[in-house]
């Protein structure tokens, strides 16, 4: 039953999308808000201000530290990064205390470290901290993002009305796109449109811009982080279908490495983040990781399922009494049947960890010719595993243990067997 439902919501999955060549698969990169908020004091404490010194701080440890080898590649400034108030030909202008160089001198900093540039504006009188916004200005101000040579704007809702959001967005969008330079546009619109009561129009949304946010800004917080996880969940029919290649939702940063997360917690919002299909967007002080959190946010096998070529998002298809399971369908393919990634989280705070039972069939894969299934976290390969094998995992409070079933050609072989995954992975 669940590979028929996911056949007939995957026919439903690709529509009509924006198509600037970008995007094909979630972006991935570092970005100061979550971290570094509207710090502007760089008098007293000059290390952790929104100043161009943070940016290329951050860029140099993104290539250095091996974040740009496993594919993140953009370094996006956020609020607090302008003066007060535009110049006398009403251009935009970066704050000259903190950006004494200026925007373009810092996007041509990031570009030669072979990276790409980042930057926020607000669709509003002013961004949600107080600084200019682009109402009035906007054909003006995609001029300058492209003189600039910005590669992504994330375009905010504060101080603007969600009616006209419907207008106002897709008008700056085609702006952009008429400046000739090729910009991935990030939009706040459906979410502020949510908080009115009114149905966010996601064709209409897909149609310009390439990400969007649906839910509230994440916070320093595991509670922050179950609140997002449970509205993709509890909401999965409306948001899934409008993911794929060039255009994605977005349930907002990763604060892995931050203070808010345990390594359990870190490697739960890794994995459901991945199945989500979403931008991978870090928000944390780059220079003060620990090597686990660090190790978390360059796994290659993760990442690989976040950038699957298919771009289709993946569902919530299990939850009781604080168990859930996730599951992704992913390349490669033989006819009709999808590699998985599965997530099995543990939701339970009772202190020990949980034991899962499931079958390969009761997961949907169904494939007769059997599944090499493999713990993404662990690194252990279990072999070619059957539509018949119950496998039995133990997951941590809080927790989760993440497999990839990858679809197999035939073989003579169709076995019944118990396999029992169950090890200590607690750091």
């Amino acid at each position: 039953m669940l590979a028929t439902l996911w056949i007939i919501l995957l026919s439903s999955t690709f529509g009509k999308c924006l198509d600037n060549g970008l995007a094909k698969t979630p972006p991935m990169g570092w970005l100061s808000w979550e971290r570094f908020r509207c710090n502007t004091d760089c008098v007293n404490d000059p290390d952790n201000c929104i100043s161009e010194q943070l940016f290329q701080t951050m860029t140099d440890i993104v290539v250095a530290d091996g974040y740009a080898s496993v594919g993140y590649e953009y370094i996006n400034i956020d609020d607090c990064w302008l003066e007060k108030h535009r110049s006398h030909d009403g251009k935009l202008v970066a704050d000259r205390k903190r950006f004494p160089n200026g925007i373009k001198a810092l996007s041509d900093y990031i570009h030669s470290r072979g990276l790409k540039f980042g930057i926020y504006e607000d669709y509003g009188n002013y961004t949600c901290a107080g600084y200019p916004g682009i109402i009035g200005y906007e054909e003006k101000d995609a001029l300058q993002f492209a003189d600039w040579n910005v590669d992504y704007v994330k375009l905010d809702g504060c101080y603007a009305l969600p009616y006209d959001m419907d207008h106002g967005y897709s008008t700056f969008g085609r702006l952009l796109n008429s400046t000739g330079k090729s910009m991935v546009y990030s939009c706040s619109w459906p979410v502020y449109q949510i908080y009115a009561g009114i149905q966010p129009n996601y064709s209409a949304i897909q149609t310009h811009c390439n990400l969007w946010r649906n839910y509230d800004d994440i916070q320093d917080s595991w509670a922050s982080v179950e609140n997002i996880i449970d509205y993709y969940g509890n909401n999965q029919d409306v948001i899934a279908p409008n993911a794929g290649p060039g255009h994605w939702n977005d349930p907002d940063m990763l604060i892995i490495g931050n203070f808010g997360l345990s390594y359990e917690q870190a490697k739960t919002q890794f994995a459901i983040w991945s199945i989500l299909a979403a931008p991978l967007l870090m928000s944390v002080d780059l220079r003060t990781i620990r090597p686990q959190f660090k190790h978390i946010l360059q796994n290659r096998k993760i990442i690989a399922v976040d950038q699957d070529p298919l771009g289709i998002q993946g569902r919530r298809i299990y939850k009781h009494k604080g168990i859930e399971i996730w599951s992704r369908p992913i390349g490669p393919l033989y006819q009709n049947f999808y590699s998985y990634a599965i997530a099995f989280v543990n939701r339970r705070t009772d202190g020990t960890p949980s034991d899962i039972s499931v079958t390969l069939k009761e997961l949907g894969l169904i494939n007769f010719s059997g599944y090499r299934v493999e713990d993404l976290y662990e690194n252990v390969d279990y072999g070619v595993l059957y539509p018949n094998t119950k496998i039995k995992v133990k997951v941590n409070p809080s927790g989760v243990v993440m497999l990839k079933g990858e679809v197999q050609y035939p073989v003579t072989c169709k076995c019944n067997m118990f396999v029992e995954i169950a090890y200590d992975n607690i750091i």
